[in-house]
């Protein structure tokens, strides 16, 4: 459908995909500590074009009410960083957009291509406006106090024809449901010691491993699987990657994984024809590139493979995992070739976004992801995964969800005991 620009052929090796992780995902850590690199003095003067000392030196520091010393400094700093960004998309569009055919391992359809006017009009009539397409996202909502944490899951599917449907699903843990223990003393400790583990209320922790696999792992899957059973179009829309970190790892639980590789295997070998974009990614090499296409150009970069072999390695240690390792890889290596990654501009105004999609069928999912963004001229993303997720918004928000729950402590005769200083705030 789309035509190749002839002086555009594919991108270079040392340019690949990092593991792509959801947005508020968990960096490696030990215990509540992230594994960081050290940051010399000189990495630090060459990003940000001043020592740390003068940036610790309080006296080098403007009083808040010189407002427009501030602004003038502001403006300078972004005028020449984005008349720096402009002289290398320029020298992306001659050195790299040549190599992105041609370089070894990608896929058949890698390269720049330009969209016509007629092709967006003719994916808008004949896919997206009569309900060809449809969207799925999801919305998770905690209310976490010292008796039970209850995480409320929400998923909506909608489609231009209207909303195709929605599913929500309420996740209560308490730290001690029952107990072998009969000794109301070892009882407690047992308790106290179940507690010691647990983050502050409302805090994330890597010691709490559940809350997260909650918000995370089990949302990924869930919208996927709308995605793949409860949908009946002929393409799907998505929301992130096919393939997310949470699902590829099972997020730390065996069982997840192995629904989440027959649910991945799905999409990807037998559905086909699906569309995913993220909101935001660690790929900034990939970004760098895209934002150097002009409006209404796309470019398909890489496979998915890469990426998966990156988040595969390290993970699946310990008991419980078994035969699971081995299909891990054969996914990786089955899958990973099929899924391509790309980049493209619905409008001059908006940002490069990033999308994946099926090597057989990526050209049209490419189409489909533009033809939805240039609806949202200033955002230039797909607005049916904004309709989605307005929906899910509006049945399974936050505010909903925390007065169903301060009902439910008042019936219970406790309506302030347990909740948080923030969430009992005026102001």
């Amino acid at each position: 459908m789309a035509t190749e620009d002839d002086s555009v052929k594919a991108i270079p090796q040392s340019i690949e995909p990092r593991p792509h992780r959801a947005e508020g995902s968990t960096p490696a850590t030990t215990g509540d500590t992230e594994l960081l690199p050290a940051l010399s003095a000189d990495e630090y003067e060459v990003a940000h074009g001043e020592k740390l000392s003068k940036t610790l030196d309080l006296d080098t520091w403007v009083p808040g009410t010189d407002l427009a010393a501030m602004y003038a400094r502001l403006e300078q700093e972004v005028t020449e960083a984005v008349k720096q960004e402009r002289e290398f998309q320029k020298r992306i569009r001659e050195t790299i957009f040549p190599m992105l055919r041609g370089r070894k391992g990608a896929p058949a359809c890698a390269g720049v291509y330009r969209v016509r006017l007629d092709q967006l009009e003719d994916v808008h009539r004949k896919l997206l406006f009569n309900g060809a397409v449809e969207a799925c996202d999801g919305n998770v909502v905690s209310h976490d106090t010292l008796p039970v944490t209850i995480t409320q899951i929400g998923v909506c599917l909608v489609s231009y024809r209207g909303d195709q449907g929605s599913w929500v699903h309420r996740i209560f843990r308490r730290d001690l449901r029952t107990s072998s223990v009969t000794d109301p003393v070892e009882e407690t400790m047992e308790l106290l010691e179940r507690r010691t583990k647990r983050a502050a209320s409302g805090q994330s922790s890597t010691h709490d491993r559940l809350s997260e696999l909650a918000r995370r792992g089990i949302m990924a899957y869930a919208e996927r699987a709308v995605l793949m059973k409860r949908s009946e179009a002929l393409w799907r829309m998505g929301h992130g990657s096919p393939t997310p970190y949470e699902l590829v790892t099972g997020s730390g639980m065996p069982e997840l994984l192995g629904a989440s590789l027959d649910l991945m295997r799905h999409i990807v070998d037998e559905h086909k024809r699906f569309v995913f974009v993220p909101s935001s990614t660690s790929e900034r090499q990939l970004l760098t590139i895209g934002n150097a296409l002009m409006p209404l150009e796309y470019a398909i970069i890489d496979t998915n493979k890469h990426t998966l072999e990156r988040i595969a390695a390290g993970h699946y240690r310990g008991e419980g995992w078994g035969v699971l390792r081995d299909a891990v890889k054969a996914f990786v290596e089955d899958c990973g070739p099929k899924i391509v990654v790309g980049v493209y501009r619905a409008s001059r105004l908006a940002p490069a976004q990033m999308f994946y999609a099926h090597k057989d069928h990526a050209l049209q999912g490419a189409l489909i992801a533009m033809a939805d963004s240039v609806l949202q001229e200033h955002r230039g993303f797909p607005m049916l995964v904004d309709l989605a997720d307005s929906v899910c918004g509006a049945s399974f928000g936050g505010d909903a969800f925390a007065a169903s729950t301060q009902l439910a402590y008042a019936a219970a005769g406790e309506p302030f005991r347990y909740m948080s200083e923030r969430s009992t705030r005026t102001r």
